[in-house]
C-alpha cells in the first residue's frame, strides 16, 4: 500500500530560474550534498536552473522510525514531482545517480509530461531482467557486509564506514582523497542529524538492498523499452556496484539513447571527471 504521508522535502536551487530546469536525484542513503555544490554551480554556469534535494530519510527532509519506513520506492518517485511542484516547475530535465537513476527512470515513465530529458548516472535499468549482467564486485560485497556490524547511531563508526565505502567505490583513474572525503562525510552526518533513518532505504519494497546504492524497480517490466524521453547514460568503466554493462544495457533498451563512458570512473562524481560529466549533461539538455 502506498503511503499517504506528505513529507517535507528539503531542496536547493542554483542559477537563473528563467533557464531550463534540471532536477538532480541522488541515491540510497544520500542527501543532496552528494551532488556537490561546486558541481551544481558548474551545471548552472552552462545555462541550467539546477535543483537538488534531500531524499526522505536523509538530510533535512522528513525522517521516519528506523526499521519501519511507512513509504515505498514509488513514493520516492512521487517526491521528485513534489519538488518540481514546490518550485513551480511544470517540466524539467531530470538526472539521477545510482538508486536515484532508477527513481529518475520511473519518474520519466510515470510522469512523461513532466520530463524534458533523462540522464542516468552509475545506475541500472529499472524493471527489466539484469541477471545476465555482471554483478557487484566481490570486494565491494565483502566491504558492504561489514555495514551490518556498524552502530548507525554512533557518529565515529558511521563516518569511518562511509569513508571506507567511498574509497571502495572510488575511481581507479584518480587518487582517493581520504581527508577531503572524511570532512565531507562529517558535514553530511551532522547536517542530517545522523544517518540511522537513512538505512530505511534498504527496507523499501522494490529495493534489492545490494550495497549502499542498491535499488530496483517494481513490476514495470516492459515500460523501459517504451520510454520516449531522450536518454543520456553516464557510467564509469570501473564501477564496482553496477558494472558498466548495466549502463550499456540501459542505453540499449531505449531507442536513440547515448552512452558516455567515464574511463576508470567508479561509482562516484569525482571532481576530475566533472568537466566531462557536466559537458555531456549540458549538451544533452540543450538538444531538447
Amino acid at each position: 500500500m502506498t503511503s499517504t504521508l506528505e513529507p517535507d522535502i528539503a531542496s536547493q536551487t542554483f542559477g537563473d530560474p528563467a533557464h531550463p530546469p534540471l532536477l538532480l536525484i541522488m541515491g540510497a542513503m544520500a542527501s543532496m550534498l552528494w551532488w556537490p555544490e561546486a558541481f551544481c554551480r558548474q551545471l548552472a554556469g552552462e545555462g541550467l536552473f539546477v535543483t537538488r534535494y534531500d531524499n526522505r530519510d536523509t538530510g533535512r527532509s522528513t525522517k521516519y522510525v528506523p526499521g519501519e519506513p511507512p513509504y515505498t520506492f514509488d513514493d520516492m518517485v512521487d517526491d521528485a514531482i513534489r519538488v518540481l511542484d514546490h518550485h513551480g516547475i511544470s517540466k524539467a530535465h531530470v538526472a539521477g545517480m545510482s538508486m536515484g537513476g532508477m527513481i529518475a527512470q520511473l519518474v520519466a515513465l510515470k510522469y512523461p509530461p513532466r520530463v524534458l530529458s533523462l540522464t542516468a548516472i552509475s545506475t541500472s535499468p529499472a524493471g527489466i531482467d539484469t541477471s545476465h549482467l555482471p554483478g557487484t564486485s566481490e570486494a565491494y560485497k565483502k566491504h558492504s557486509a561489514k555495514g551490518a556490524d556498524v552502530d548507525w547511531s554512533d557518529r565515529d563508526q558511521v563516518v569511518d564506514f562511509i569513508v571506507k565505502d567511498a574509497q571502495a567505490i572510488a575511481s581507479t583513474a584518480h587518487p582517493f582523497d581520504e581527508e577531503r572525503t572524511r570532512r565531507f562525510v562529517e558535514q553530511d552526518y551532522d547536517r542530517s542529524g545522523g544517518l540511522l533513518s537513512a538505512t530505511n532505504h534498504f527496507l523499501l519494497k522494490g529495493a534489492d538492498g545490494e550495497g549502499a546504492e542498491g535499488g530496483d524497480a517494481d513490476d514495470r517490466k516492459s515500460d523501459l523499452h517504451e520510454l520516449k524521453v531522450p536518454l543520456l547514460v553516464i557510467h564509469g568503466t570501473a564501477d564496482p556496484i553496477f558494472p558498466v554493462e548495466h549502463g550499456a544495457a540501459l542505453a540499449e533498451a531505449v531507442a536513440g539513447a547515448t552512452l558516455v563512458r567515464i574511463e576508470g570512473g567508479g561509482h562516484e562524481l569525482h571532481p576530475d571527471d566533472w568537466a566531462a560529466i557536466v559537458a555531456a549533461i549540458a549538451a544533452h539538455c540543450r538538444a531538447r
